[in-house]
């Protein structure tokens, strides 16, 4: 969707002007990956309008493959414009004009499964599940095991706004059991399925994926990892096995999140997954996944907008090299991403 930030902090009724700029789950982890390198396609539909050409080519100018965009010549691009307020405060307000749109309007019939399914990983969310009955079909077709099915990432990103009936905590719950990896927030399982008593009572509720990420806001997050030793992390249902660092058969790894001064919260989860999903990719340990998920969490926290330029490799991976200790007394604020910026400049006493 195109996004538009306010240009002042207030009700949506008070704020004269907006900035334009890009978001949606998918296209947020999209964007993350291939400006950290990663070879990366968004598969989804817009409008033929200004607002479909503008995401197609911003998004594409971050490195992502857009060539499997479709246009639709008979329904809009979806908008949605928010208040400067953090998502889960009284005064947030977000108002969404996607019903109708190019995108809700994806189908079995109107994307490409092959283009879709040829890639290592597969990342979706379950704000496309629920935009529309057609959304729905196609996220359980290509979570559907099967031969040569890539690894599915799934964050179920409940948005309760988008749920027109009592189905979505059935349907969202349904979908993660299907997945190889989730993400979902603690708070998010007990608003959505009710579940209280930390991550591993989210574990109970999830057993099937073979690595659930719980993310605990400003604590951490904690993964569990299932599944064949042998197998490594992880194993695509159906499909060939990618080896990766071996892990103990049922183990549990929590990593602390990073003090970060916060400028806004939209995108940090997407961008979590975006690094967790980076270091999956290049078989490190589970508790670096975690890590390099908080790191990019926090360039996404210390921007006002829905997408933030990650930390370049080197500079992560020497960040996720320091010990437990210094780990705890990094401090993080805007610009820390900057390129050469040492652990020691970013570190509090």
């Amino acid at each position: 969707m195109v996004t538009f930030l306010p240009g002042r902090p207030g009700r949506l009724a008070d704020v004269p002007s907006f900035s334009r700029a890009i978001g949606g789950a998918e296209s947020n982890v999209a964007c993350g990956l291939a400006a950290a390198g990663f070879a990366v396609r968004w598969v989804s539909r817009v409008g033929v309008d200004g607002f479909g050409d503008h995401l197609v080519e911003t998004i594409g100018s971050y490195g992502v493959d857009v060539t499997s965009v479709g246009r639709d010549p008979s329904r809009p691009t979806g908008v949605y414009f928010r208040t400067a307020g953090d998502r889960g405060s009284d005064g947030h307000e977000v108002a969404y004009y996607r019903a109708g749109s190019a995108a809700s309007a994806m189908s079995v019939e109107n994307v490409d499964l092959s283009v879709v399914r040829a890639g290592r990983v597969l990342h979706l969310s379950g704000i496309t599940a629920a935009l529309s009955s057609s959304c729905l079909e196609l996220v359980r077709e290509l979570m559907t095991p099967a031969v040569g099915r890539p690894l599915v990432s799934f964050d179920v990103n409940h948005r309760a706004g988008l749920w027109r009936d009592a189905d979505g905590s059935r349907v969202l719950l349904e979908l993660a059991r299907g997945a190889d990896i989730v993400f979902v927030g603690e708070d998010e399982a007990e608003e959505v399925w009710g579940v209280t008593g930390g991550p591993a009572a989210v574990r109970t509720v999830l057993p099937e994926p073979s690595v659930l990420v719980v993310k605990q806001g400003a604590k951490g997050a904690t993964a569990f990892v299932s599944g064949a030793a042998e197998w490594g992390l992880v194993a695509p249902r159906g499909g060939a096995a990618y080896r990766c660092s071996p892990a103990p058969l049922g183990s549990v790894t929590f990593a602390p999140a990073l003090n970060v001064d916060v400028v806004a919260t939209t995108g940090a989860g997407d961008a979590f997954a975006a690094g967790f999903l980076s270091a999956t990719l290049r078989d490190l340990p589970l508790r670096d996944r975690l890590r390099h998920g908080h790191l990019w969490a926090a360039a996404a926290l210390t921007v006002p907008g829905d997408l933030a330029t990650p930390p370049s490799r080197a500079h992560a991976d020497r960040l996720v090299a320091v010990g437990d200790d210094t780990w705890g007394t990094l401090r993080l604020g805007p610009g820390w991403t900057q390129a050469g910026k040492a652990p020691e400049e970013v570190r509090t006493p």
